[in-house]
């Protein structure tokens, strides 16, 4: 049996490895980064694949099935994340596979009807959350959850006035760095811009809130509600994992006039959250020049290097950035991508 390894496969052996997906009911996806394949005679016996810190696309021909050959992909994998100090690895899968994966070194953190995340830490999420700044509090507690990429003066409005409505109100930075903003300015700006509302912590979330950009599909035999079931699998995480030991009964939303995706997310966080025993509070949006505020309307702007109407739309914390040479050099290369 041979192994081979690939960053990622290309030409035939990356078409052998999309029909074996296939045969065995999963979907190749691209931005893998890396790939395991386990042959033998030119046939594909296992395979397994890593993008960035999740692992994906773990597949044993059914003839092979019971013969570790799972666990040699498993250990493939993690051993090369760990080569480039990728330690902390998550894997989304179908929950039926839940006892696989768990004989293999990973711990459920939440389930759905139609995924199972995992990650490779016992306790992980736990102890992200227990080592959050939470004073004890009575009363309301509050939750703002955002992506702040950049952190605007819609996004304080919004704090401001959750924070009103509520004894303490935890807001989460989005750590995910997907975003043009880095996860280490977006969680300073707004840790800068709320400092002065005393009942108001400002945290990161880790690796654990999701958003579908990351949310993968290849488990997944209808990729049209993928979005649906990736918004589940985060509010469920978000209601177990966070609101519950950090006793959270109330989370504030914006109204959403720009992104049918996150308005979406926010009809669905509208019908379940209430089940769970937390209420949502959906506020309006801050205005200014008859337009409500947004962080793509800033990005818009900075992508014309149009500064003074910037200055309108931000907290001094986030122009300040903005004018730096690091902030300049976003908007040049938002500049860059318009043309």
């Amino acid at each position: 049996m041979e192994t081979i390894l690939g960053r990622p496969f290309t030409g035939q052996k990356l078409g052998l490895l999309k029909a074996f997906l296939i045969d065995n009911a999963l979907d190749y996806e691209e931005g893998i980064e890396f790939s395991v394949i386990l042959m033998d005679n030119d046939q594909i016996l296992a395979t397994g694949s890593r993008q960035r810190n999740v692992l994906k696309c773990i597949a044993v021909s059914p003839s092979h099935q019971g013969g570790g050959l799972a666990a040699r992909i498993i250990t493939e994998l993690v051993k090369q994340a760990m080569s480039e100090n990728i330690n902390h690895l998550f894997l989304y899968t179908s929950p039926w596979n839940r006892s696989l994966f768990s004989e293999l070194g990973f711990y459920p953190i939440t389930a759905t009807d139609d995924a199972l995340l995992m990650e490779n830490r016992k306790n992980g999420i736990q102890n992200f959350v227990r080592a959050l700044e939470c004073p004890t509090v009575d009363g309301i507690i509050g939750c703002v959850v955002a992506n702040a990429n950049p952190f605007t003066n819609g996004h304080l409005y919004l704090i401001e006035q959750a924070a009103k409505r509520c004894d303490l109100l935890h807001v989460f930075v989005l750590s995910e760095d997907r975003s043009l903003f880095p996860a280490a300015v977006r969680l300073q700006l707004a840790r800068k811009a709320a400092a002065g509302i005393k009942n108001v912590l400002v945290h990161p979330t880790g690796d654990y809130l999701i958003s579908s950009a990351t949310f993968p599909q290849y488990f997944l035999k209808d990729k049209a509600k993928a979005e649906q079931i990736s918004c589940a699998l985060d509010l469920a995480i978000f209601a177990e994992h966070f609101a519950k030991p950090l006793n959270i009964t109330r989370r504030f939303v914006g109204t959403e006039p720009f992104c049918p995706v996150t308005a979406s997310y926010n009809q669905q966080m509208i019908r379940y959250l209430p089940t769970v025993g937390i209420e949502v509070v959906e506020l309006p949006r801050r205005i200014e020049n008859d337009e409500a505020i947004s962080a793509s309307q800033v990005r818009r702007l900075m992508a014309g290097q149009n500064y003074d109407e910037i200055k309108k739309l931000v907290p001094p914390a986030t122009f300040d950035y903005l004018v730096s040479e690091d902030g300049r050099k976003l908007a040049e290369i938002l500049a860059a991508s318009k043309n």
